[in-house]
């Protein structure tokens, strides 16, 4: 079980950063979907096909499983930070205040995506695809600030090495 951070609590980013996030991130991933869809279809006949005579529920799981790996990705690539969370300044990071892996991307990104009613649920307390991944989006601003000064404050009387 991980250590929590009262650290990590103060500086949790707001709900309308939170929405502000999804919104920018959402029309981000649907910007490069359409771009992505327009090429595959131009380069490839059978997947015009495919497209054209697939079900609406084959469509919706190939958006759904799409956005699920945009998603991923772009966490896992960045370290935390999507588009929304790079434009607001915002990050994600684990509750004892470690930088999350791969992994712990790929749980958040998946549960997100699968549980379909968790897109809105950071609206409450946290989201569902925060807790059960075991992070947390900071201000990371306030964040990196508070923690330098609480090691500033922690070094004071140690001995200098020059």
């Amino acid at each position: 079980m991980r250590k929590y951070l009262q650290i990590v609590d103060r500086h949790r980013a707001s709900k309308g950063t939170r929405f502000a996030n999804y919104l920018i991130d959402l029309v981000a991933f649907y910007i490069l979907f359409f771009v992505v869809l327009m090429i595959l279809m131009a380069i490839s006949p059978a997947f015009r096909v495919w497209l054209a005579n697939s079900s609406d529920i084959a469509q919706r799981l190939f958006g759904i499983i799409s956005y699920i790996l945009f998603s991923f990705f772009i966490e896992a690539v960045t370290g935390g930070r999507s588009l929304g969370k790079l434009i607001t300044g915002t990050r994600v990071i684990m509750i004892d205040g470690q930088k999350p892996s791969v992994g712990n991307y790929f749980l958040r990104n998946m549960i997100r995506g699968i549980i379909l009613v968790d897109q809105l649920s950071f609206l409450g307390e946290n989201g569902l695809h925060d807790n059960w991944s075991s992070t947390r989006v900071v201000n990371i601003k306030n964040y990196d600030a508070e923690r330098q000064l609480k090691s500033d404050i922690n070094s004071i009387g140690a001995k200098e090495m020059i």
